[in-house]
């Protein structure tokens, strides 16, 4: 079986979708692994670290056309799916209810098509979790951004010269970008608030030291996957005017909030940016999917009214080096669980509740159930 990793080709992308070291475990399982020249070059590992691990370089087209299963990081751009092998495998971040073009092509070349973000987010699957490696790098990322920014220090500071009081963070959304966004600010010794709309997280901020913010919003929860559920507009509206408040005296306000499948949720609006303290920061980590946050710009920064609205796109891409080891284990994890040794191949178990979950398309069929349903 040959496993081929294409260089990633996105503008601004650095991560890279497998390391020498798992090139290595494949290898030793008995795949054929080719690799792109350059793969690793924009985190500072060469061809050769990929040789020595038992790769063959070539170059893209033929990699493409030969490989058994395809390993990348971003969804492939909509003319090179025409030229994968016939009945091939291909894994990465698809964006599926979105891509209905892609997914087409795919079905119409008959690609066995797994979108890492549809990983289930369940213990046993826990290892191949993409999704969540990744956002855990954002979470952090998005604080260090933020402090950078902040015209203030961040911790309490006691000198001759007097005392500094701690800096004010708030966290919208505490899923696993917003724990670690938690985390970091207490790290770096920030008072930090958080709120979400799943009441089942308050335990979590307050085991992180923060303290949960509560605003009745009615009936909330979330789905099975452990997202939270989208709000009614009247529900927006309680909760952005919960918000505000806290958003008033807060020097950093991060927002997380993303519903899977659909654009995101405007929750912080331009009226409550403006009723900030001039100088504070916004950092908007769902600005990919539509912005929580009103004025927010794509891999821009913006001030309005005095306060600087961040929204960079590929957060985990500013720590590219862990972001690459985390999502390569994750591959490594999902390829091994699936294995033959006998046959040295990977098995599409479609069965099987993890392939069933992630598993987009298949012999020219959608057989993915929710995008069925979507």
């Amino acid at each position: 079986m040959i496993i081929g990793i294409p260089k990633e080709i996105h503008p601004g992308e650095r991560r890279v979708p497998l390391i020498p070291s798992c090139v290595d475990r494949l290898v030793k399982k008995g795949a054929n692994v080719h690799v792109e020249q350059g793969l690793g070059t924009s985190i500072h590992i060469s061809d050769e670290q990929y040789q020595k691990a038992g790769a063959k370089i070539v170059d893209r087209r033929s990699l493409l056309s030969s490989a058994d299963i395809i390993l990348r990081f971003r969804k492939p751009p909509l003319g090179e799916i025409g030229l994968l092998k016939k009945g091939s495998i291909h894994i990465s971040f698809l964006d599926p209810f979105n891509e209905a073009s892609l997914i087409e092509a795919f079905l119409h070349n008959h690609i066995s098509a797994i979108s890492m973000e549809m990983i289930p987010r369940t213990t046993l699957a826990q290892k191949m979790d993409a999704l969540s490696s990744q956002a855990n790098l954002a979470g952090y990322v998005s604080v260090i951004l933020a402090a950078e920014r902040l015209n203030k220090i961040i911790p309490m500071m006691t000198t001759p010269a007097g005392t500094i009081a701690p800096a004010r963070v708030f966290i919208i959304g505490a899923g696993v970008a917003g724990l670690q966004a938690i985390a970091t600010a207490r790290r770096l010794g920030a008072r930090v608030e958080a709120f979400d709309t799943r009441p089942v997280v308050e335990e979590q901020v307050h085991s992180l030291g923060a303290k949960f913010v509560k605003i009745d919003l009615g009936e909330t929860g979330q789905t099975k996957d452990g997202y939270a559920k989208a709000l009614t507009p009247e529900q927006l509206q309680k909760q952005r005017e919960g918000m505000a408040k806290v958003c008033a005296y807060s020097d950093i306000v991060i927002t997380t909030a993303q519903v899977f499948g659909r654009k995101a949720p405007v929750i912080v609006t331009e009226d409550m940016v403006t009723q900030m303290q001039p100088g504070s920061v916004v950092v908007d980590m769902a600005v990919e999917t539509g912005g929580n946050v009103e004025g927010s710009q794509l891999d821009k920064e913006v001030e309005i009214s005095g306060v600087r609205v961040i929204g960079l796109g590929n957060l985990p891409g500013h720590v590219a080096v862990h972001a690459s080891q985390m999502y390569s284990n994750n591959l490594m994890n999902l390829i091994e669980s699936f294995w033959n040794t006998e046959q040295k191949a990977f098995v599409l178990d479609a069965v099987h509740e993890i392939i069933k979950g992630c598993l987009i398309t298949h012999q020219g069929q959608i057989v993915n159930g929710r995008l069925k349903n979507f």
